[in-house]
């Protein structure tokens, strides 16, 4: 069958791609410059004795502690618990940030009713809220999730407010005058137009909640990858915590990796400066 003329990519333009694809994955490979350098200067360190093992044990060993930890089970175990609490303490905050955001943002009884009360309690540190949750939800369960919640809340509520509150009501307007109703105008002006800020607010809160779970695991916890710290911070086990801290950055950075492909495939008609 021969091939249609018109559906052929032209040379030019695939050199072009070609060229433009090939600079983009050496940009790839040389992020991974600094924190291979940064890993391999830290392993130097500690094995020439600059760094004391008590103080800081070599990547090596906290590697090895953490395939004894994943082969007996231990790490699994806890890495689940403290998922589940951040998995539910973001849903619970993150959904209700998002409609509170979104009556705040849409209508002026609800910018009246809900901001105000917001814009007070975003003053108050919630990690320095824990004394008081402590008595309010107890030490169990509740007041992992609670903080967890807390911290993801605000920034998802202040970036839907921002983003409904920084579309053009030009092309609102523009969309009334072509027929579109309320609901046909929030699909197709309002969703699109505050997305951006909505992602950039889940970012925020991800990073906050993995902060706060990490204090919430270290009230009165059984499990979790805060237990596991304070648990080896007791016994000295300085490469148990230097594990502990290295699982809370890797799902931080794999779970603002996921979202930061979320956002690229559903808001590809958006075109942002990039860096040169």
């Amino acid at each position: 069958m021969s091939r249609t003329p018109l559906l052929d990519t032209p040379p030019e333009v695939a050199a072009e791609a070609t060229a433009e694809a090939r600079p983009r994955r050496a940009r790839r490979w040389r992020r991974l410059v600094s924190p291979v350098a940064l890993v391999l200067s830290w392993e130097l360190a500690a094995r020439t004795g600059v760094l004391a093992p008590e103080k800081l044990p070599a990547p090596s060993d906290v590697l090895a502690t953490g395939w004894r930890l994943s082969r007996d089970g231990t790490l699994a175990v806890h890495l689940v618990d403290s998922l589940t609490r951040a998995g539910a303490g973001l849903l619970i905050g993150g959904v209700l940030a998002l409609v509170l955001g979104t009556v705040a943002g849409l209508l002026r009884l609800g910018d009246d009713l809900v901001d105000p009360p917001v814009q007070m309690a975003r003053m108050l540190p919630h990690l320095g809220l824990v004394p008081l949750l402590i008595i309010w939800v107890g030490i169990g369960e509740s007041l992992k999730i609670s903080l967890v919640a807390l911290g993801a809340f605000f920034p998802v509520y202040f970036n839907t407010y921002a983003g409904i509150r920084d579309i053009d009501e030009r092309l609102v307007e523009a969309a009334r005058a072509c027929g579109l109703g309320p609901a046909a105008r929030l699909r197709h002006v309002v969703l699109p137009g505050a997305l951006p800020s909505l992602f950039l607010g889940l970012r925020l809160a991800i990073g906050a909640a993995w902060l706060s779970l990490v204090v919430g695991e270290q009230v009165n916890a059984q499990t979790g990858i805060g237990f596991l710290m304070m648990e080896a911070r007791e016994f000295s086990q300085t490469d148990v915590v230097v594990l502990g801290l290295l699982v809370y950055a890797l799902l931080g950075l794999i779970s603002d990796l996921a979202l930061r492909v979320a956002e690229r495939r559903m808001l590809t008609w958006r075109r942002g400066l990039r860096a040169t």
